[in-house]
């Protein structure tokens, strides 16, 4: 299957980056006209290609300012990496970041308010359910940040949960980052994946596989 790899929803994003000065990455021109037809993606990329951006553009894309519900969630591993995940966010449209070690009090708080994506560790985002204060029915879309983290389930019980409490509750669509997974854990990953969907695609970035796209 072919994809227009120049596409894009209005090419408001492709203005923003130059304007600021900044490189549109690999990562972002690959896999962001992909991600906006719906598809899932796992994506293979090295640091510094622009794998941040290039999936929380389309998050962003899909939601709908006047719908005032949680609309999407990015999941990582740790609370610097939310933090960092969130300085992206903020130059691109409206978020929450919940992680560990902020007062859940000050986060139950926010929730009260419109949240349309959060940004955050599965942990916290499960606290949060349990006390029904994040209510992800309305949530589309889930993109989760170093996949390598989270490629053994079994002993990442509350990601493995997250992922199921978004992705059971209706077709929403997954996006996965990666950078540090082989050949092989990036390919048995890729096909774990395309069975629980039709709409999967996996890419992988140079440098990891020089001048290919891998469409499963």
């Amino acid at each position: 299957m072919n994809f227009d790899l120049t596409a894009s929803k209005e090419n408001e994003f492709e203005d923003y980056f130059s304007e600021k000065g900044a490189s549109y990455g690999e990562s972002m021109r690959r896999s962001i006209p992909i991600a906006l037809t719906g598809r899932d993606i796992l994506a293979r990329a090295k640091n510094g290609t622009g794998k941040t951006a290039a999936f929380c553009i389309p998050v962003l894309e899909k939601i709908d300012q006047d719908n005032n519900a949680i609309q999407a969630v990015i999941t990582v591993p740790t609370r610097e990496l939310a933090l960092q995940t969130s300085q992206v966010c903020k130059e691109l449209g409206k978020h929450l970041v919940t992680t560990g070690g902020t007062s859940l009090k000050d986060d139950i708080m926010c929730l009260y308010q419109p949240v349309h994506l959060l940004v955050g560790t599965p942990g916290k985002f499960l606290d949060l359910t349990k006390k029904g204060v994040c209510v992800l029915k309305d949530c589309s879309v889930l993109a989760i940040d170093e996949v390598p983290t989270y490629d053994r389930w079994s002993s990442d019980y509350d990601t493995w949960l997250l992922f199921r409490k978004v992705s059971d509750s209706q077709a929403a669509q997954t996006l996965s980052q990666a950078h540090s997974l082989d050949g092989k854990r990036f390919n048995g990953l890729s096909k774990s994946l395309e069975l629980r969907s039709s709409r999967f695609r996996h890419i992988s970035i140079r440098p990891f596989i020089a001048n290919k796209v891998d469409f499963c």
